[in-house]
This record gives structure tokens, C-alpha cells and sequence, in this order.
């Protein structure tokens, strides 16, 4: 009785500190077959045109084709991330989803406290021990991570060959391993096809709220296109919303991330490295429905077309064909194995 009462009171507490929390439901079917699956988007929530945008839409995906019932939380402060994970865990869901890397902690304690829910996260960060070796994971929990690096080093090239400087730009969000993956391939990118281009690389902070100050990307795109940068590739969350702004107002060039962020500022989107975040989160709803999730590390990267860069009828005029074709030939080499695409700086 004393446990049963105990049990009560704690989720009562979580009820209560989840009254701050934004939450959103996809429209389902309503079918006894469904899975219940719940989503906890990252900071910045929907509307990032990016990283969150990407995780709802494999949701809405998994919605309609699957026949899943999705529930979405868009959480405030950190606290706030953490009781919408157990809230969701304990409610007995069949999949809980964290949407970024900043989860980690919490859903790596939740797996192991609910052995018999299933849980993916985003950008996991695998825990290793001080030789760099990896850690076991809980079997129920599974990592969806992406080779940023190798669609970085695409646009890396596509931004040296076509930016006719030789100077290009990076703009990172959080100053943290995740993101230096990001310019650690858009660097090497560079390198390859112009050894004398200069990489100039600046972060907008060192906490998650780096991820959401257009402010803070609009100034720093603006300081690198008067060191004469005539091309940036943002990898900030919605921070990059105002590097778009800055190519705007001075007729340069941004490169959008996770999404086709063309709509941002048509005309100033050179391209954008995409993630296929909406394929994973799908993959994994689809995984349980079907009784074959299996715990561990799941990578997504050129090969898996789990990352890459847009081109369409949007840009294909600011892409020439023998940039296109050359970029073609080091995408062959990337999978091939010909071409090694460094992940740290």
C-alpha cells in the first residue's frame, strides 16, 4: 500500500511540473493496432525549420503510415526535459524518444529504470571509458546517430568551389564535440579541393541556448562576410536563422543544415547538409512495430543516405555542372572508402 501510494505521488509531481511544458499531438487513425509512441523535441522546439521540424515530421510520417498514436512534448527549462521522458516512460508507452544529444543522461537512467520500454535518442552520445572505448548501452535503448562529417565535407568543397574567395565561413551553435563534427568536415571539405582556402570557424555559445539566438548568428555572419567570407554553413539550430538574415542583407551566401532551409532566404541558400532525422525517427517506430528493435548504435551516413546536401531546381543554377559532378565523384569515394572523413577538429 505504502508503494502504491509512493508511486501515486510521484506522478502527481510530474503532472505538476510538466504544467510548463508544451505538449502536441499528431493525428492518428485510431486503431487497437497502433503503437503509443512519445516524442520529446530538443531546445528551440517546432518551428526550427531544422533539427526538431525534422524529428516531428518522422513522427506525423509514423502518424499516418504505421498507425502509431505520437504524442510530442516541447520542453522549457532542463528540468522540464527530463520529467517529460519519465512521464511518457512511465505512462508504459511502447517507444519514448529524445530528440538530441542532451538527452543522454536522462534516457540512459530511464532505459535502465523501465527495462520494458523501448527508447531512441537522436544524436545519442555514447558513453566510453577513458581509453575512448565505448560503454554498454541498455539493450532497450537504441542511438540514431549521422556522419555529419561526411555531408559537411560536401558542402565544404561545394562552398570553396564555388564561393570565389578564398576565405569560407562556419557558424556552430553549442561549442561541443556533436557540432565540432560539423566543421571538422566542412573544414577537411574545404581543404581538399583549394589546400590555400582559410576555414574561419566561430561558436555562439557553450550552453543549449546557443541553438536559439538568431541574434547572436546574425552578428557573427555579419563579422565574417566583412573578413571577406562570401559563403557560411551554419550548424546552430535556429542561431542559423539569422546567419540567413545576414546574407540577405549583404548579398552573400548562407548553407542551411538538418533541412532544406531554402525557404529561409530564397535566393541566399547556396544548399543545405540534410540529416535524414524524420527517416530515422520513422525507422524507429517502424522497428517496434514490427518486433525487430534491437538496441545498439545505428549510424546514418552517406552510404545509409542518411545525410547529404540539397540540390534541386531551387539552387541548381548556383551550382555548375562540373562542381556537381566533381562533388558526385568525392561522394563515391566517401562511401568507397577512398576519401577519410576526419569527425573531430
Amino acid at each position: 500500500m505504502r508503494r502504491t501510494l509512493l508511486l501515486i505521488g510521484m506522478l502527481l509531481v510530474l503532472h505538476v511540473a510538466l504544467l510548463a511544458v508544451k505538449p502536441s499531438g499528431a493525428t492518428v487513425a485510431d486503431t487497437s493496432e497502433g503503437l503509443d509512441v512519445g516524442i520529446v523535441l530538443d531546445v528551440g522546439g517546432r518551428g526550427d525549420k531544422s533539427f526538431n521540424d525534422g524529428a516531428f515530421l518522422g513522427g506525423e510520417r509514423a502518424a499516418k503510415e504505421l498507425g502509431a498514436r505520437v504524442r510530442f512534448i516541447e520542453p522549457g527549462e532542463g528540468s522540464d526535459r527530463e520529467a517529460g521522458l519519465r512521464l511518457l516512460a512511465a505512462e508504459g508507452l511502447d517507444l519514448v524518444i529524445g530528440v538530441g544529444f542532451i538527452f543522454t543522461d536522462d534516457i540512459t537512467t530511464l532505459a535502465k529504470e523501465y527495462p520494458n520500454v523501448h527508447f531512441a535518442d537522436v544524436d545519442y552520445a555514447v558513453p566510453s571509458d577513458s581509453l575512448g572505448n565505448p560503454l554498454p548501452m541498455p539493450a532497450n535503448l537504441v542511438a540514431l546517430k549521422f556522419r555529419e562529417e561526411q555531408g559537411s565535407f560536401l558542402v565544404g568543397a561545394l562552398a570553396a568551389l564555388v564561393g570565389k574567395s578564398k576565405k569560407v565561413g562556419f557558424v556552430g551553435g553549442m561549442d561541443i564535440a556533436l557540432i565540432h563534427k560539423f566543421e571538422a568536415g566542412y573544414r577537411a571539405g574545404v581543404k581538399y579541393v583549394c589546400a590555400d582556402c582559410e576555414v574561419i570557424a566561430q561558436y555562439a555559445g557553450v550552453t543549449p541556448e546557443a541553438f536559439r539566438n538568431p541574434g547572436r548568428g546574425k552578428e557573427l555572419a555579419l563579422s565574417q562576410y566583412q573578413q571577406g567570407v562570401n559563403v557560411i554553413f551554419h550548424a546552430a539550430g535556429s542561431t542559423g536563422l539569422g546567419v540567413f538574415e545576414a546574407a540577405r542583407s549583404t548579398g552573400k551566401l548562407g548553407i542551411g543544415v538538418d533541412a532544406d532551409q531554402f525557404a529561409e532566404a530564397p535566393g541566399f541558400v547556396l544548399t543545405s547538409m540534410v540529416k535524414g532525422i524524420d527517416e530515422s525517427v520513422f525507422q524507429a517506430v517502424k522497428a517496434v512495430k514490427e518486433k525487430r528493435f534491437v538496441g545498439g548504435v545505428q549510424q546514418f551516413g552517406l552510404a545509409e543516405k542518411g545525410v547529404g546536401y540539397v540540390y534541386d531546381a531551387n539552387n541548381r543554377a548556383k551550382i555548375p555542372a562540373n562542381v556537381r559532378a566533381k562533388l558526385d565523384s568525392l561522394t563515391a569515394d566517401i562511401i568507397a572508402g577512398r576519401i577519410q572523413v576526419p569527425s573531430t577538429r
